[in-house]
């Protein structure tokens, strides 16, 4: 491990307990908090006789704020890649087309032993079960791939954000300042449970937001929870046919048509979400995003390829 990864593993445990116990989102309250003196910083600089002194201000807090993320957080970029701890191989589309098939037969199974709300739809009734069980099996992931330390402490919380996140296409997010892993509830709940295993990735330790998506995908493909299990292979097929939409359409649509009555419905859920909430503010944040996570030498939220690379070469093994 390198020295920031070191820092990241000793502070880990006491950071997640500092703001455990409380029943919000001490970071959402933070950002706020900033952002008002943002505005009072910037309204000062736009007066002559304030001018100076709060242009410093506003200097050193940017300083302050970049250097205190970069220690906590932006240096785990540079870690080791997973995809180095996997054996070597190529990823085919007859290699993703199999998986797909794989996928869809574990998700028609798994969506037989889930709750559904009064639409037939599949639906989430027990959040802090999902959130136990993912901390519990953040021991399971293979010593190859994870030798990051496991704190079980439970800071995942609902964002106090949820109504603008709907509307941005952002899941979650884990705040670097706080160690709170947060998510947008009223996400449909085909996105939840695996949305929650997203973030814990990152409480983990995982920044690349690819590398989360694998190590999430770890935490819930075998979850004895029902909920997370198929949130969990439901995302590994939509990502599986994502990688295969543009140069095998057919076969995309062939697979979709397979979907038994019950995932209909939960696909169609996730469309009328989207619909309901798309509009310039979900491209711009997608757009901003995007720039975000190319700046910090990863694939952008445009592709899955990462993802489904180390899904591939994961299952080649087993």
């Amino acid at each position: 491990m390198g020295i920031f990864e070191r820092f990241f593993e000793v502070r880990k445990e006491f950071h997640q307990s500092l703001f455990q116990d409380l029943s919000f989102s001490a970071g959402d309250v933070l950002y706020v908090l900033l952002l008002l003196y943002i505005l009072i910083l910037v309204a000062k600089i736009l007066r002559n006789k304030t001018r100076h002194s709060a242009l410093v201000s506003f200097l050193v807090l940017l300083n302050i704020l970049y250097l205190t993320y970069q220690l906590f957080w932006g240096m785990l970029y540079f870690q080791q890649p997973v995809s180095e701890k996997l054996p070597e191989g190529k990823t085919s589309p007859a290699a993703i087309k199999q998986l797909a098939f794989k996928y869809l037969d574990r998700c028609t199974e798994t969506r037989k032993l889930v709750q559904e709300d009064r639409n037939g739809v599949f639906k989430v009734y027990d959040i802090h079960k999902i959130q136990t069980e993912i901390l519990a099996n953040q021991t399971k992931i293979p010593r190859f791939i994870n030798q990051k330390k496991t704190t079980n402490v439970n800071s995942i919380k609902p964002s106090l954000y949820t109504g603008i996140m709907s509307y941005t296409g952002i899941m979650g997010y884990y705040n670097p300042f706080t160690a709170e892993a947060l998510y947008n509830p009223k996400l449909p709940s085909t996105y939840l449970p695996f949305t929650l295993a997203h973030e814990s990735a990152h409480q983990l330790g995982y920044a690349r937001e690819q590398e989360a998506n694998f190590i999430g995908f770890l935490l819930g493909k075998n979850a004895e929870n029902p909920d997370l299990r198929y949130s969990t292979e439901y995302f590994a097929l939509k990502s599986l046919l994502n990688a295969l939409v543009e140069s095998e359409p057919e076969f995309v649509k062939g697979v979709i048509r397979k979907y038994p009555v019950q995932m209909k419905r939960d696909r169609l859920a996730e469309k009328m979400f989207v619909k309901r909430h798309s509009g310039m503010l979900e491209v711009f944040f997608g757009f901003t995003n995007d720039l975000f996570l190319k700046s910090n030498q990863q694939d952008g939220t445009i592709t899955y390829s990462y993802f489904v690379d180390l899904l591939v070469r994961h299952e080649k093994m087993e």
